[in-house]
C-alpha cells in the first residue's frame, strides 16, 4: 500500500467526537480529530508516498475507484462501472457526471492528463512504478524510452476512459484505488503550479474538501458539497494532527479527547489488551528492515544472511511486541492461493559461521552500523532489540539513529544514505505482487538498490499470466531469490492491525484486510 509510519502498526491517529453548533445538516455537526503521526510530505497524489499522507488522500480524492472498508476490494468511484476485455487485456470505464469542487467537470480526458503527468519523469513520482507494471507503454514513458504518445490509455468520449493493460493482471482494477492513480485537478495546476496544494487554492473531487493547513500543527477538512454522494458523507468536519508519540496519542484516548487510536505504545500493550474497545486483526502487511545493497559489508549476503539469523523473531512478538504480531522469515503474507517462500530460519551457529566466512570472526573489524528508523517509540524498541541480538549472538555492534517522518524519506528513499533501515508495507492490493514489484531495479521504492535481473524477470514474468497456480509459483519464486538466496531484506513479522475505538460508538468503520478505513463511511452511531 505504502509506506508504514507506526512502530506497532501503521501509524498512531485519533478521533474527538464533537457536537458542532454550525455543523451542517447532512453532516449532522459531527465532527472528528485524528492523530495522523506525522506532518504530511504534500497534498499532491503524484508525489505522496506514505500512510499518512494517504488517509488525507481518501479524504480530499477521490480516483476511478475507491475501497470497500469491509472487503478493500473495489468499488465504483469516479467511474460507475467499468468492463474488462475477454483476454483480460483492457479495461475501459464508463464515468459518471462527477465535478471538481470548485465545480468544473470531471471527463475521460482529465484521467488522461492526470496518469500522464503522474507517469511524466519531470514529475518524479516515487510511485509511477505502480501503474508502469500495469498500463501497456507507462514504463517506456516513465523512463524516459518514449514520449507520452507510448501510453495506451485514452479518452474515447467525455464519460468513456479505456486503458491497455501488459498482461491479463487480475488485481488491476483493485490497484486503482491507489492514489498512483489518481484524478487530479490539471487546470489548477496549469494556473498555480507548485502552490496549488495551498488551503486557499486547493481544489479536490473527494468527499471532503480542504478547509486549513496549519503546517505541524493541524490540516482541516470539511464536507465537499460538489461530490457526487454528498448525501452519504456524514462528518461535518476532520481535523489532522501530526503527533508521532503513540503514548501521547492513547492518552489522549484513555481521557476521553479522543475516539480512535490506531497504533498502540508498546509499553502498555499489556494493560490495553484488557479493554473492551480495543480492536486487533489480521493484516496484509509486514514489517521488515533493509539492507543498503550498494555498501560494504552489506554488499556480501554472507553478511547479510548472518544478520538475519541471528534475530528470534518468535521472542521478538513474543516479548517485545506482544500484540499477537506473526513472526515470520517472509516478505508476502499468506494470500488466498498463495504459499509465502521462506527465508533462513533463527540459527545462532550457522550465524556466526557465515560472519566468520565473511572476514568477521566473532564479530571482529564489523563496522559500527546504525539503524535508521522513524521516530517511534516501537520502532526504538524493536531496534533496541536487534540491537542486543546482535551483540549477544555476533559480537557486533549497531548504533540506533531516529528521524522524524518527512526527513526519514528523504534519508531512505532519496538520497539512499544509510547502512540498514526499518520498513514496514502493507498490501495496496490483495495480491503477492503488491509486496513485490517495489523490489525491482528502478523502482522508487527500491531504497536499498537491490538488483537481481532474474528477480525482475519473473516479476514481470507473473505480469503476463492469467490468475491460477502457475502464475502463483513464479512470484513464490521471486520471493524466494529475495529473502532466501540474495536475503535483501530481513522480515520480522506481519502486522495485525490495532485500533482502540468503540465500535459500539462508531459506524462504518470496520477490520479489512488491507487496513484502510474510507472516511466517506464513517459516521456516529444514532
Amino acid at each position: 500500500m505504502k509506506r508504514v509510519l507506526s512502530g506497532l502498526l501503521i501509524l498512531a491517529m485519533a478521533a474527538t467526537l464533537i457536537v458542532s453548533c454550525g455543523g451542517g445538516s447532512a453532516a449532522k455537526g459531527v465532527e472528528f480529530v485524528m492523530n495522523n503521526g506525522a506532518e504530511p510530505q504534500t497534498l499532491d497524489p503524484a508525489k505522496i508516498e506514505g500512510v499518512p499522507e494517504h488517509k488525507i488522500y481518501m479524504a480530499l480524492f477521490e480516483g476511478l475507484v475507491g475501497s470497500d472498508p469491509k472487503t478493500s476490494l473495489a468499488v465504483p468511484g469516479v467511474a460507475e462501472s467499468w468492463t474488462v476485455s475477454p483476454d483480460g487485456m483492457q479495461i475501459t470505464f464508463k464515468l459518471r457526471k462527477a465535478t471538481w469542487s470548485d465545480g468544473t467537470k470531471i471527463t475521460a480526458q482529465t484521467v488522461v492528463d492526470s496518469w500522464t503527468r503522474t507517469l511524466d519523469p519531470a514529475t518524479a513520482s516515487q510511485y509511477a512504478y505502480m501503474p508502469g507494471m500495469v498500463i501497456k507503454g507507462a514504463n517506456d514513458f516513465n523512463s524516459g524510452k518514449a514520449g507520452k504518445e507510448a501510453l495506451a490509455i485514452r479518452a474515447l468520449d467525455d464519460y468513456t476512459f479505456q486503458c491497455d493493460l501488459v498482461g491479463p493482471m487480475p488485481y488491476a482494477v483493485d490497484m486503482m484505488s491507489h492514489y498512483s492513480f489518481a484524478i487530479v485537478p490539471t487546470h489548477t495546476i496549469a494556473a498555480k503550479g507548485e502552490d496549488w496544494i495551498k488551503a486557499e487554492n486547493f481544489v479536490g473531487n473527494g468527499p471532503f474538501k480542504l478547509l486549513e493547513w496549519k503546517p505541524q500543527e493541524s490540516l482541516t477538512v470539511v464536507p465537499n458539497d460538489k461530490y457526487w454522494d454528498a448525501k452519504a458523507v456524514k462528518l461535518s468536519k476532520i481535523t489532522f494532527l501530526p503527533i508521532d508519540d503513540n503514548l501521547t496519542a492513547y492518552n489522549k484516548f484513555k481521557a476521553g479527547e479522543v475516539d480512535w487510536a490506531h497504533g498502540v505504545p508498546l509499553d502498555l500493550i499489556d494493560e490495553i489488551k484488557l479493554r473492551p474497545d480495543y480492536q486487533v486483526a489480521p493484516q496484509v502487511a509486514t514489517y521488515y528492515y533493509i539492507f543498503n545493497m550498494t555498501r560494504a559489508p552489506y554488499t556480501d549476503v554472507r553478511v547479510r544472511k548472518a544478520l538475519t539469523m541471528a534475530l528470534d523473531m518468535n521472542e521478538l512478538v513474543n516479548k517485545v511486541t506482544k500484540g499477537g504480531q506473526l513472526a515470520t522469515s517472509s516478505m508476502v503474507p499468506t494470500m488466498a492461493g498463495y504459499t509465502p517462500a521462506t527465508g533462513p530460519a533463527y540459527n545462532v551457529e550457522e550465524a556466526k559461521k557465515l560472519l566468520a566466512e565473511a572476514g568477521f570472526p566473532d564479530g571482529k573489524g564489523f563496522p559500527k552500523t546504525p539503524i535508521l528508523y522513524n521516530t517511534s517509540d516501537g520502532h526504538k524498541k524493536i531496534a533496541e532489540w536487534a540491537q542486543e541480538s546482535w551483540k549477544k549472538n555476533l559480537g557486533i555492534e549497531v548504533t540506533l539513529v531516529n528521524q522524524e517522518w518527512k526527513t526519514f524519506l528523504d534519508t531512505r528513499s532519496s538520497s539512499h544514505d544509510f547502512d540498514i533501515a526499518r520498513a514496514g508495507w502493507v498490501g495496496d492490493y490483495l495480491d503477492p505482487n503488491t509486496f513485490l514489484d517495489m523490489f525491482m531495479i528502478g523502482s522508487g521504492l527500491n531504497d536499498g538498490l537491490y538488483a537481481n535481473a532474474e528477480y525482475d524477470a519473473l516479476v514481470k514474468k507473473a505480469g503476463t499470466m492469467k490468475a491460477g497456480p502457475e502464475r502463483m509459483a513464479v512470484l513464490q519464486q521471486a520471493e524466494a531469490l529475495l529473502i532466501s538466496k540474495d536475503q535483501a531484506v530481513i522480515p520480522f513479522y506481519h502486522y495485525v492491525e490495532q485500533d482502540m475505538i468503540d465500535i459500539a460508538k462508531w459506524d462504518g468503520w470496520f477490520a479489512n484486510p488491507l487496513g484502510t478505513h474510507p472516511w466517506k463511511y464513517i459516521s456516529a452511531k444514532k
